[in-house]
């Protein structure tokens, strides 16, 4: 008798806690959400963080509201949504540069991966290996054999020392035994001029910085980072087609503060699957040059935990320090 009373005690629990899972789902969100972003208003991240915040608003008939915080390589905003309520309200727009900061930074007051709950990947950016057109190269395979028969000729520009698009450098220098000089700028809009300018002759940037320049003749692209062609260019190749195994695109991604009800994650990847799905949103997204990954909380975890580790080796061997 008193073993069946237990049994159904503990069945009545699981009930009850998983009724309450439901109600709380279905109550959330009862105020507003917020979102926040790294970076200053106007870039990607920003971009992105706003296209998905309207349409979640308009979905969860509650205000999604983009918060920018910027400072320390996102690091700022990360460690804000780190030191929130577990309850949904306050979210990390997220990214590659996550990643690289694991490893870039040696104190930081948090863990990317054991303190932020994933909850949806959202979307990819490839960078574009770009050179001035009067650049000897055409293609990657020419600008391999023109590096190492020039050593000490070619200068990468860059958004500055530790970013993505230094260490997508570092990568092709990695797997190609090349070897070029890093000279890191303030951002994409100072590397693009000097390299218009022959002062630096190749850069690993972003497609919205660099297309405008490509398409008038300005530049030439020898190749996209990621790990497919893109939409926006797409006669033009990726550099794994030259470089077996290379990708070196960046992510963003939704997070949430660790402990957050699961009810609550999946709720949030369900909508946030269902916002990317939305043909005017993809093609938003695409219009940057971008494309929109969708999937489970799991499947962006993995992400997070392989491009983590990929970006660790990559640091390491640059040498790059944070600034």
């Amino acid at each position: 008798m008193v073993s069946r009373r237990r049994v159904l005690l503990a069945g009545g629990s699981a009930a009850l806690a998983g009724m309450s899972g439901l109600v709380r789902a279905q109550a959330y969100p009862a105020r507003p959400i917020r979102i926040l972003v790294g970076f200053v208003a106007g870039g990607n991240f920003d971009i992105v963080a706003r296209l998905m915040g309207q349409w979640l608003s308009e979905q969860l008939h509650q205000p999604v509201i983009v918060e920018n915080r910027p400072g320390a390589s996102a690091n700022l905003a990360t460690e804000a949504v780190v030191r929130a309520p577990a309850d949904g309200y306050s979210l990390l727009l997220g990214g590659a540069v996550n990643a690289v900061n694991a490893t870039l930074y040696d104190n930081l007051g948090f863990n990317f991966i054991r303190d932020l709950a994933p909850v949806a990947g959202v979307s990819r950016f490839p960078n574009v290996m770009a050179v001035n057109a009067s650049f000897p190269a055409r293609t990657v395979s020419e600008f391999i054999a023109y590096a190492k028969a020039n050593p000490g000729k070619v200068n990468q520009g860059s958004s500055g020392n530790g970013t993505t698009q230094h260490l997508a450098g570092a990568l092709f220098k990695t797997m190609t035994g090349t070897d070029f000089l890093h000279v890191p700028y303030k951002g994409a809009p100072q590397a693009i001029t000097d390299l218009l300018n022959g002062q630096v002759q190749v850069v690993f940037e972003p497609l919205p910085a660099s297309i405008q320049h490509i398409k008038s003749g300005k530049l030439r692209a020898l190749a996209v980072t990621a790990a497919a062609r893109s939409e926006a260019l797409p006669e033009v190749p990726t550099v794994a087609e030259f470089v077996p195994g290379y990708e070196a695109s960046a992510w963003f991604g939704a997070g949430a503060p660790r402990n957050t009800p699961a009810d609550i994650i999946d709720k949030l990847n369900k909508d946030i699957n269902a916002c990317l799905a939305d043909p005017k949103l993809k093609a938003r997204i695409a219009d940057l040059g971008g494309i929109a990954i969708t999937g489970s909380p799991a499947d962006f975890g993995k992400l997070i935990v392989e491009e983590t580790e990929k970006w660790a080796k990559v640091v390491k061997f640059s040498g790059a320090k944070a600034e």
